[in-house]
């Protein structure tokens, strides 16, 4: 079963269920979904990887958008969106901690052969297609910069 059959079947548990933020996060995910889906030149199909970056961009808008609610000092507002956001990352494989990041990128630059900031871009590439989905973009350029620097 791939993943929009799930979000699919899990709609349907979730109104069962009655679990309201459940669900409505999981109608926003096949929305967004669908939208992927027949968008111009994706033939009706979504890969799985495809929709784990959809699910992790979500998430990641979720908790921008609830530390600007807390900001604004609007803190029921930021808890819902913080509860949409857990739902959301219930689906996205385990997040690897800082010190696992900074090991697969050491991993990464020993076999790219990098030595200095000029090959930022090859250790990049590679890093972003390996630790996708299991770290954000912003850490992983981070530790690059520090190792490389």
């Amino acid at each position: 079963m791939d993943l929009f059959d799930q979000i699919s079947e899990d709609i349907k548990a979730a109104m069962k269920a009655r679990d309201k933020v459940r669900l409505e996060t999981l109608r926003n995910i096949k929305k967004v979904f669908l939208e992927a889906k027949t968008a111009p030149g994706a033939n009706d199909t979504l890969a799985d990887a495809d929709a784990l970056k959809i699910i992790s961009k979500l998430a990641k808008q979720g908790k921008e958008t609830a530390a600007t609610y807390t900001q604004a000092g609007r803190q029921d507002l930021a808890d819902a969106e913080l509860a949409q956001v857990e739902v959301l990352e219930s689906y996205l494989p385990k997040q690897l901690s800082h010190e696992e990041v900074e090991a697969e990128v050491k991993k990464i630059i020993a076999e790219v052969g990098a030595t200095s900031m000029k090959e930022m871009g090859k250790v990049m590439g590679t890093a972003s297609k390996q630790l996708a989905g299991k770290a954000d973009g912003r850490v992983i350029s981070e530790i690059v910069k520090k190792l490389l620097a």
